[in-house]
């Protein structure tokens, strides 16, 4: 069974500070290629710094298993913050400009990957050490987003976002509602459905909001509708910031607008402490859920293991979408890049995206980890039993990427805190598209 924890946050000060102090939704080969060095020689260490809450990127028993199994290459993970538009990228930025502090292997957010690949000066070519034949282990908008702006192979995929929906079944029967995840399904089809379902849920309990706050369903609305509107969100694929032009942006946030008018949101920003206390509390019925999400929520910063069983996982209004995923790079920096490009290529090999899998539940990019059995055949316990290996493979299987830009997780987080913000009631609504246009601006540079 998969017990999972991946993405909750903690607040950015706090993980600012631990930064400062160089504290700072996995795929490869199955060869486990070596640095070739003498086992009686001292081991050398690499460094793989990732982000994210919970069980991160799920490496530890991947991690475990080849420090029990190698002498010339041991693997440290450092896990420097939960949130990573906030802190962790601003602070690999500065690493990579300066040419020090960053790790000999780092995870990167699809929304940094847009201004990695503009820089190919800040990585290693994984090219030269024979990772370029991986190009079948990855669909080609996977691999392609690996890709420098010269061509270069810089980056290999760990995990996919796919997407469902998370509720609470107990809180659903509380206000009448069924329970089985087949039924809630089919109460909405449509995300105008989903708010009447709301509004019913509503109406009956009273104590526990009906959705945990306008972020995290403004994220899977953007996604959906991006597709719709030429693959593209805050930027077109000239990078030209389009936050004001792409109907994709104004769908989800009158979408926002929607349901925070309506009483329906716990005004909880995603991935705050505020939001993991909401869990525990039991302050909110559901919320969009990305593979890499029911981790967050199965966690211990979660809602955590008193509530295993209570959650349960059910297809998404509006028919999939994908947010998230990560890829592995290796900055030029790093002492060790060959040992570096070995270790990369082994935590994207489908071994080690089946135990990422099984142990956290982030859904592999690498394809043939997508069809093993382990996978295909998973069942969560937390979740109710929820057969999520069958959920997300098959929307793994058609997922339609979405471009970012350059600086997409610059304007990501300024659009993201206008969100929060007027469904906390500090920017009024009949202000709020324009700041959001606005702060989109100044985000972008």
């Amino acid at each position: 069974m998969i017990d999972r924890s991946r993405r909750g946050r903690m607040l950015a000060a706090a993980a600012a500070t631990a930064l400062a102090l160089g504290v700072t939704a996995a795929c490869g080969s199955d060869s486990e290629p070596t640095s070739g060095g003498s086992s009686a020689a001292a081991p050398v260490t690499v460094k793989v710094q990732t982000f994210g809450g919970g069980k991160n990127f799920g490496y530890k028993e991947a991690i475990d298993k080849w420090n029990a199994s190698h002498t010339d290459i041991k693997i440290q993970e450092e896990h420097l913050t939960d949130q990573f538009e906030q802190v962790y990228w601003p602070q690999m930025i500065q690493w990579l400009q300066s040419g020090s502090g960053a790790g000999d292997v780092v995870g990167i957010d699809e929304g940094g990957m847009g201004l990695a690949k503009a820089h190919p000066e800040w990585w290693a070519d994984l090219g030269e050490y024979g990772l370029s034949n991986r190009q079948g282990d990855f669909a080609p908008w996977k691999w392609d987003g690996g890709l420098t702006a010269d061509g270069k192979l810089f980056g290999l995929g760990t995990d996919l976002g796919g997407m469902s929906l998370c509720y609470r079944r107990d809180l659903f029967e509380k206000a009448g509602l069924p329970g089985d995840r087949d039924e809630v399904s089919k109460l909405w089809p449509t995300w105008d459905d989903f708010i009447k379902v709301g509004q019913k849920f509503q109406d009956k309990v009273k104590d526990t909001k009906f959705v945990d706050g306008t972020n995290t369903l403004y994220n899977v609305v953007l996604v959906q509708e991006a597709v719709k509107n030429g693959g593209v969100s805050y930027f077109d694929k000239s990078n030209t910031l389009i936050v004001d032009k792409n109907p994709a942006i104004k769908s989800a946030y009158d979408f926002a607008v929607k349901i925070s008018q309506d009483g329906l949101t716990a005004k909880l920003r995603n991935f705050t402490p505020e939001w993991n206390t909401g869990m525990k509390k039991s302050q909110f019925a559901t919320l969009g859920c990305p593979s890499w999400m029911l981790g967050a929520v199965s966690g211990d910063d979660g809602a955590g293991p008193e509530f295993s069983g209570k959650w349960d996982v059910a297809a998404v209004p509006g028919g999939g979408g994908n947010w998230g995923g990560s890829w592995l790079a290796v900055p030029k920096q790093s002492k060790h890049p060959k040992e570096a490009a070995a270790v990369a290529d082994y935590l994207t090999g489908k071994e080690a995206e089946v135990s990422v899998f099984t142990y956290s539940g982030n859904m592999p990019s690498n394809t043939q980890a997508q069809q093993d059995p382990a996978v295909q055949g998973a069942k969560n316990e937390y979740f109710n039993n929820a057969p999520v290996g069958d959920i997300f493979a098959k929307s793994a299987s058609t997922l339609q990427p979405v471009f970012l830009g350059v600086k997409h997780a610059q304007v990501k987080n300024a659009v993201e805190s206008v969100i929060s913000a007027l469904d906390d009631g500090s920017v009024p609504y009949d202000q709020a598209w324009q700041k959001l246009v606005d702060d989109a601006v100044k985000a972008a540079g």
